[in-house]
C-alpha cells in the first residue's frame, strides 16, 4: 500500500534536490576540491543517525580518500540512543571534540544536521569558524525555521554554513502519514546520501578538468584493491584517525 508511495515520495526529493541544490552543490564542492588539491582533507561532523552521511563518504570503494570523518561514539545510538540525543545537546562536548583534531587553517568541514537547532553541531561549526574553515551545511531548512536553537546564540545551524544544502526534508523525517496519524518512511538518510555522492562526483569532475588524478579507493574485494588502498593511504594515515 505505502511502497508506491515512499518511492513517488523519494524521486520526488531528489529531484527537488537536483533542481533546487545544483549551485549549492557545485559550490561547495569547489571549495572541498581547493582543499584536496593542496593535499588538505574534508572533515565531516554529524551526529545522530546523520553520523551515516559521514560514513557514506568515507572509506568505500569509489570514494575520495581525504575524508576525515569525525564519529564520536557518543553522539551515535550504539552505546545509548536516548543518552546520545542528551549529549547532542550538551554545551562544551564540541570544543572538547574540535581540539582533538588534526586540522589545517583553511579545510573545509561538512556538518549535517537534519534539524540544525542541537547545541553540539552548532558549536561545532563555531569552532570550525574560528580556525577559519569554511562550513558546507547539509540541514532541512524547512524544519530548521520553524523551530527555536537550542543553542545560546539562538541561531540554528544553517545561520553558520557558508554553503548550505537543503535537503528539503519534510517535518518529522517520514513523508507517509499513516491511517493512524503516524509519519513513516523517513527520507533524510537517503537524501543525505545522494548529496553525498553528488559531492564526492563534482569533487572528482573538478579533479579531472584541471588534469589532476584524484586518490579514490578501490574496492578491497577486488584485485589489486588492497595494494591501491595501501598505497595511497600512507599519504593520509597519519592525519585520519579513524582509519586504523
Amino acid at each position: 500500500m505505502y511502497k508506491e508511495t515512499f518511492k513517488n515520495k523519494i524521486i520526488d526529493l531528489i529531484k527537488k534536490v537536483d533542481k533546487d541544490e545544483d549551485i549549492n552543490i557545485k559550490n561547495a564542492a569547489d571549495i572541498i576540491y581547493q582543499s584536496m588539491k593542496k593535499g588538505g582533507l574534508l572533515h565531516i561532523f554529524c551526529t545522530g543517525h546523520s553520523h551515516m552521511i559521514a560514513e557514506e563518504m568515507f572509506y568505500r570503494a569509489g570514494g575520495l580518500v581525504q575524508v576525515n570523518p569525525i564519529l564520536e561514539p557518543i553522539l551515535m545510538q550504539h552505546e545509548g540512543a536516548f543518552r546520545s540525543t542528551k549529549f547532542e545537546r550538551l554545551a562544551g562536548l564540541s570544543k572538547i571534540l574540535f581540539d582533538s583534531i588534526d586540522i589545517k587553517e583553511g579545510e573545509p568541514f561538512l556538518i549535517v544536521s537534519n534539524s540544525g537547532i542541537n547545541v553540539v553541531p552548532i558549536e561545532m561549526a563555531i569552532c570550525a569558524k574560528e580556525k577559519k574553515c569554511p562550513i558546507v551545511v547539509i540541514t532541512s531548512k524547512k524544519i530548521s525555521e520553524k523551530l527555536e536553537s537550542r543553542h545560546e546564540s539562538k541561531k540554528n545551524l544553517y545561520e553558520y554554513g557558508d554553503v548550505i544544502i537543503d535537503n528539503h526534508i519534510p517535518n518529522g523525517d517520514g513523508v507517509i502519514k499513516t491511517n493512524s496519524g503516524s509519519k513513516i518512511g523517513a527520507s533524510s538518510t537517503i537524501i543525505g546520501a545522494y548529496i553525498a555522492q553528488r559531492l564526492a562526483i563534482e569533487i572528482v569532475a573538478n579533479f579531472e578538468r584541471d588534469g589532476i588524478k584524484p586518490d579514490i579507493y578501490l574496492s578491497a574485494n577486488t584485485n589489486g584493491g588492497d595494494e591501491h588502498n595501501e598505497t595511497i593511504l600512507k599519504k593520509y594515515k597519519s592525519r585520519i584517525r579513524s582509519l586504523f
